[in-house]
């Protein structure tokens, strides 16, 4: 007779008994925030101050190297303007001798021809008196990093310079005037050749010499 299969019981699990961990609360005191806030804003502060410092540190490096910038120019300026000042005063005895020679003056006009290079063998002028550095160092503000005395300054440099410029301009009027291209006007047009010169460039170029030494002078010492 076969013996009856009970079937194997499953095993019970043992309920857990694991309790959640219960949460723990930290309290703090006034002082603990007080002291986070401190904190907080000392870091701040000197993280502003930091970069507040190394923003002026960069610009005086910036003012100093423009004004370096603008030394460089005056030193080439003021050469360039001894060199135009020796020209020039040789454009003018070529100019006077014109005036007391008719044989000159018909060798300068021929033809309707103004021949120039007679006067003036390199030109109306010789050289090129620059203000790259003084228009970069304008528009990075450099009038509000400097003092007053050396804005004044160089101001009034530059400006002396513009006014020298326009001599080419001032010439070039007068020889483009069919006015110019007559025989008989050319006793006037020789003088007002020579008022030109005299008036914009060769008696202002004295002063100006002397102001490019003064500025040079007060750039190194401000170094």
């Amino acid at each position: 007779m076969q013996e009856e299969v009970q079937p194997v019981p499953e095993p019970q699990h043992k309920k857990s008994h694991r309790k959640d961990n219960p949460e723990v609360y930290i309290l703090r005191d006034w002082k603990e925030y007080l002291g986070e806030s401190f904190l907080i804003m000392f870091s701040v502060i000197l993280a502003l101050g930091l970069t507040e410092y190394f923003n002026n540190l960069h610009e005086k490096k910036d003012t100093k190297e423009l004004l370096e910038n603008i030394k460089t120019e005056l030193v080439h300026n003021k050469q360039a303007e001894q060199e135009q000042y020796v020209y020039q005063k040789n454009v003018l005895k070529a100019i006077d001798s014109a005036l007391n020679s008719p044989a000159f003056q018909q060798k300068i006009l021929s033809n309707g021809v103004f021949h120039l290079e007679y006067i003036a063998p390199d030109g109306v002028v010789n050289g090129d008196l620059s203000s790259v550095a003084w228009e970069i160092a304008k528009a990075h503000n450099i009038t509000t990093k400097v003092s007053f005395k050396q804005i004044a300054k160089l101001t009034d440099i530059y400006a002396n310079q513009a006014r020298i410029d326009k001599v080419e301009e001032k010439v070039a009027n007068v020889l483009l005037s069919w006015e110019s291209r007559k025989p008989e006007n050319m006793r006037e047009t020789l003088i007002l050749l020579r008022d030109n010169y005299k008036g914009w460039a060769f008696d202002r170029a004295p002063s100006l010499i002397a102001k490019y030494d003064d500025a040079i002078k007060m750039l190194d010492e401000e170094k």
